[in-house]
């Protein structure tokens, strides 16, 4: 996966919103902290792995995938609002023994890196986000190429007043 582009993609997406909210002088971080912390919780939602009440199937992949992507908007963008947006690659993590398990990981070190925002923690929540992924069954290809499709229907929205 080209994080570089991504990072540029994700950019131009963050200034036109900024602009168009005359949100520029602001810093959002704490905003899209939260907001990555919904978007991860309508993805665990959607996966249905922690509903052991139930027998209804999880939502088709696709959906899946538009979810886990909401979150991947949200991990770029604070990687731009926080100066970390010049890496190139992050780490493999080993996968918790299960996706709720890899779910709570994730939002423990979102919460971490809540507390204190360093670029070391950002890695590694990202990296954990991605090894989401891999428990999800979403290849890098996948995931880049559903990011696009979803940055670009993001800027549609932007340009009809969401």
């Amino acid at each position: 996966m080209n994080l570089q582009s991504l990072f540029n993609m994700q950019r131009q997406l963050d200034q036109h919103i900024e602009e168009n909210h005359q949100l520029q002088s602001e810093n959002l971080a704490t905003r899209k902290i939260l907001a990555l912390l919904v978007e991860m919780g309508e993805l665990a939602n959607e996966t249905r792995c922690f509903k052991f009440w139930s027998v209804k199937p999880p939502a088709e992949q696709h959906v899946i995938l538009e979810e886990f992507v909401d979150g991947v908007h949200f991990l770029l963008s604070l990687g731009i609002e926080c100066d970390f947006d010049s890496i190139s690659a992050l780490p493999v993590q080993t996968p918790k023994q299960s996706a709720t398990e890899q779910f709570l990981h994730v939002f423990s070190l979102v919460v971490q890196f809540q507390e204190s925002r360093t670029e070391e923690r950002y890695i590694e929540m990202f990296s954990a986000y991605m090894t989401l992924a891999d428990v999800l069954g979403f290849t890098a290809a996948a995931i880049e190429k559903a990011y696009m499709s979803k940055n670009e229907v993001n800027f549609q929205r932007q340009h009809q007043g969401y």
